[in-house]
C-alpha cells in the first residue's frame, strides 16, 4: 500500500488555511521544497517530514491516520472558487479539497505585467489552457509565444514553463494540470 504524501500534505496545509509559502517559512524550508512534496515530484525523508508537519502543527501519527473525505461536490458557484494565489496573480481553484483527485482546474487573471517569476516553473505531470481576455506570454523551453482570446497551450509540466502578462490588460485564463500542483 502507498500513501499519496504530497496531495495529504497539501490537504492538511488547506485545512489550516496556510499557503506554501507561510508553511515553508514556519518549517524552515524553501517554498520549492512544498511545492515538490505536493506535486509527488520529492518524497521527504521522515525528518523533513516531521519538520514540515511541526510547522501547520500536526503529528506524524496524525498525518497518516486520518482518512479525509471524498469531494462528491460536482457544481460550483462562482463565489466558491478557492483563492490559492496571491499578489498580481489570482489563482481561483475549483474545490477545496483537491485530496485523491488527479485533475487540478484553475481560474487565473494576471494583472498586466504580472509574471510566475524569471526562474521557470519545473513539475512532473502536464498542464493546458485557454486564454479568455488579454494576452499572454507562454514560454515553454526555449520557445516564447504570445497568445490571445482562444488561443491556448498545453505541455507536459516537466519542461521548464513560465507566463506573463503583456499588454495595458489584465488577462484571464482557464488552466488544467495533473497531478494538483498547487
Amino acid at each position: 500500500m502507498t500513501v499519496d504524501i504530497g496531495n495529504r500534505l497539501r490537504h492538511v496545509r488547506l485545512m489550516h488555511n496556510l499557503s506554501q509559502r507561510e508553511l515553508a517559512k514556519k518549517a524552515g524550508v524553501t517554498n520549492s521544497t512544498i511545492s515538490l512534496i505536493e506535486s509527488n515530484a520529492s518524497n521527504p525523508s521522515v525528518g523533513a517530514l516531521k519538520r514540515i508537519l511541526d510547522g501547520i502543527p500536526i503529528g506524524l501519527a496524525e498525518f497518516f491516520s486520518f482518512e479525509p473525505e471524498k469531494p462528491r461536490k460536482a457544481f460550483y458557484a462562482a463565489e466558491e472558487l478557492v483563492e490559492i494565489g496571491k499578489g498580481p496573480i489570482s489563482y481561483r481553484q475549483i474545490g477545496d479539497n483537491l485530496f485523491g483527485r488527479s485533475l487540478q482546474i484553475l481560474k487565473e487573471c494576471y494583472q498586466p505585467g504580472a509574471d510566475t517569476g524569471k526562474v521557470p516553473l519545473v513539475h512532473e505531470g502536464e498542464e493546458g489552457g485557454i486564454v479568455l481576455s488579454g494576452r499572454l506570454e507562454v514560454t515553454v523551453d526555449d520557445e516564447r509565444r504570445i497568445l490571445g482570446p482562444g488561443d491556448a497551450y498545453y505541455f507536459e509540466s516537466r519542461r521548464p514553463h513560465r507566463f506573463r502578462c503583456v499588454g495595458p490588460v489584465p488577462c484571464e485564463v482557464i488552466s488544467a494540470c495533473t497531478p494538483p500542483t498547487f
